[in-house]
């Protein structure tokens, strides 16, 4: 796309860190924007933030997880602006913790919204997007995709399939000869709420008997949040990378090149048909 003035766009997630950071940025683009978030009160605010700005915005209550709830967010957006251009399938949530601590309602909880908010999504607003061939896909994927930390199992899992559903959308396209374009955005460490997730987890799908978190466990978080809260990008920085990838129609979006090293070694080590090298956490890496 090279004209964004009077376009439509679709975030999910899209009532806080980086999702909000989109809305704001593609606003100043001159686009309409469409906010779908689970959180009602978050979305609320965010709405009545960008009504101050004059934006012409739409706020949707929508949980991702759910096929239908995902389709009443198309449903409102095109009934509203009559088209979408541009989908941003941003909404995210995290565990950690070794393998043989997640339980099956973490991995439900995490594929349900990582995962499966990426499939709701495309199969709600993709075929109205290829049909009307303009527009851009821009996918919430992770470095998570592109490394294996340990502690991030069903995270990294969600993230890996996020790249591979990106990256097979763009090949799709582009051998169809479509007009439409896909981003897969792979954020470093951002400043943003992902980490503190659980506040928006449904509650048939938490775990009353989960053993509480050890003394140094939440030392080392604590450190880790400071850590993202003093040295990580801002969303909105993240905001203008995806706004020039959808004008200069690039498909790799990464946040820094922190996580370069890792990505290379592990690319490496597949080729060279190595056993995987043991490493720290994605916690530990960082505040060395």
């Amino acid at each position: 796309m090279d004209e964004l003035q009077g376009r439509v766009a679709v975030i999910t997630g899209g009532a806080s860190g980086m999702g909000l950071a989109f809305a704001h940025r593609f606003a100043a683009a001159g686009m309409k924007v469409v906010l779908g978030d689970i959180e009602a009160l978050a979305l609320d605010v965010a709405v009545e933030e960008l009504r101050g700005d004059d934006v012409e915005v739409l706020g949707v209550r929508c949980d991702v997880s759910d096929a239908a709830s995902v389709h009443d967010l198309a449903n409102a957006a095109i009934e509203s602006f009559g088209a979408v251009h541009v989908l941003c399938l941003n909404a995210g949530v995290a565990t950690s913790g070794p393998l043989q601590e997640q339980t099956l309602s973490d991995w439900q909880w995490v594929l349900g919204v990582n995962l499966m908010g990426i499939v709701h999504g495309l199969d709600a607003f993709l075929p109205g997007i290829v049909n009307q061939d303009e527009g851009h896909v821009v996918i919430t994927a992770s470095v998570a995709g592109h490394t294996a930390y340990p502690g991030l199992g069903p995270y990294s899992a969600s993230k890996h399939a996020a790249v591979v559903i990106a990256e097979t959308l763009h090949n799709e396209l582009s051998a169809s000869g479509s007009r439409v374009r896909a981003t897969a955005l792979c954020p470093g460490f951002v400043d943003t709420g992902i980490f503190e997730s659980e506040r928006n987890r449904p509650e048939h799908l938490t775990d009353a008997l989960a053993e509480p978190e050890s003394d140094e466990d939440r030392e080392l978080r604590t450190a880790f949040l400071e850590m993202i809260a003093n040295e990580a990008r801002k969303p909105a920085e993240v905001a203008d990378l995806v706004h020039d990838a959808i004008l200069n129609e690039t498909f790799w979006v990464f946040t820094d090149e922190q996580h370069a090293p890792n990505i290379t070694n592990r690319h490496a080590a597949i080729v060279e048909r190595r056993n995987p090298a043991e490493g720290q956490t994605i916690a530990e890496d960082a505040l060395d």
